[in-house]
């Protein structure tokens, strides 16, 4: 769910945190309106926003691992993790990891990828939040939540930062709640047409 639909409508947070998103068009490739997450981290109130809300959210949910996915999701998982006390795990792209990993496959549109992590670095029964900086299709999240239950973890949800419109709606992912801070501005997207 977007957080202006679980208590956040009209937070003065959420409109910094979508105002400090820059739209690029056209990157990478014709058609794509990118969601520029690098003015957001320049901006250090609504960075810490973005931190702060995830914080609030998931502070008392007993969650014990925060998996960040490569790469965006290294930037907002650690300050999330240190901040509710659980420790941070990277999902990592093929062969970035040293050492025995475990890999699970997906789909893009254009091909395929993978996401590994280490052998052992989450345990079963482990409460796991997994963090990236945008959902389009759902298609990476789905591997993460995969990977990690296939060694016994419990995904207790998803959360990224931007959410585009095709997934207003879907709120689970393999069974799992999304939780979305903002949607890219559709003015930006008009203009840049």
């Amino acid at each position: 769910m977007f957080a202006e639909e679980n208590g956040l409508h009209g937070d003065p947070r959420i409109k910094a945190i979508s105002d400090a998103i820059r739209v690029v068009p056209h990157f990478p490739k014709q058609g794509i309106m990118f969601q520029d997450i690098t003015t957001l981290l320049l901006d250090q109130k609504a960075f810490k926003y973005t931190v702060d809300i995830f914080v609030d959210r998931y502070r008392d949910k007993k969650i014990s691992v925060v998996a960040g996915v490569e790469a965006r999701g290294f930037i907002f998982g650690p300050p999330i993790a240190l901040a509710i006390g659980a420790k941070f795990v990277p999902l990592r792209k093929p062969r970035k990891l040293p050492g025995e990993v475990i890999s699970e496959a997906y789909v893009l549109e254009y091909g395929t990828d993978c996401l590994e992590m280490h052998v052992g670095a989450v345990q079963p029964g482990e409460s796991v939040l997994i963090v990236d900086d945008l959902v389009a299709t759902g298609g990476t999240l789905s591997a993460a939540i995969r990977l990690l239950e296939r060694v016994g973890a419990e995904v207790v949800e998803c959360a990224c930062v931007i959410g585009l419109p095709q997934v207003k709606g879907n709120w689970t992912l393999n069974g799992v709640p999304l939780y979305v801070l903002v949607e890219p501005r559709l003015d930006d997207l008009e203009c840049s047409l």
